[in-house]
């Protein structure tokens, strides 16, 4: 998975607008809520209803 870091810097979190990092297996994880958005083809899914939640 790879996503530039200029996209990186300007996403946030939809549910609680907190900072997301990358994490090169699971997708973008939003430490603040405990969600983790899936990258498909290059494109973070930062969708609520499709985000699981961390482990």
């Amino acid at each position: 998975m790879k996503i530039q870091k200029e996209l990186l810097d300007i996403l946030a979190c939809p549910q609680c607008k907190g900072d997301v990092r990358l994490n090169e297996e699971t997708g973008l994880i939003c430490d603040a809520c405990g969600l983790t958005y899936e990258i498909r083809d290059g494109i973070p899914v930062m969708l609520i209803d499709e985000a699981t939640h961390a482990d």
